[in-house]
């Protein structure tokens, strides 16, 4: 199933970082795998950045998609800035913010997806 047709079938965010994955063939990481990964690879600090770079943009296109076909986007990014080198203090600081919310074993998706609905709200 293409990703396309998967993104028209879901409304919702937890569904579709779930869809994504499934459809890139691929496991979510945990937040706690994402912190193994940093603490015992020796480049693991650079593996997890390129990780949750990765899923900002697979969650940039996402929402980019929902705004395409006439679907209420997760985030607007809407002129301002958001780059690649954002992506791990946009996760660290939805971790801060919302400790109480995250469990280590959710994915890192939905983490990331906090924090750019938080960090970019649509005005809409």
């Amino acid at each position: 199933m293409k990703r396309t047709a998967v993104l028209l079938l879901l409304p919702r965010l937890p569904a579709l970082v779930f869809a994504l994955a499934a459809a890139a063939g691929a496991q979510a990481m945990t937040i706690r795998e994402l912190r193994t990964l940093e603490a015992n690879e020796k480049d693991g600090k650079a593996y997890a950045s390129y990780y949750l770079v990765g899923v900002m943009e697979g969650l940039r296109e996402a929402s980019e998609t929902e705004k395409r076909i006439g679907q209420k986007p997760l985030f607007c990014i809407e002129g301002r800035r958001l780059e690649p080198a954002m992506a791990r203090s946009l996760y660290q600081g939805e971790l801060a913010r919302n400790a109480s919310s995250y469990e280590a074993d959710m994915p890192v998706q939905l983490v990331m997806s906090g924090a750019l609905q938080n960090s970019f709200r649509c005005t809409r």
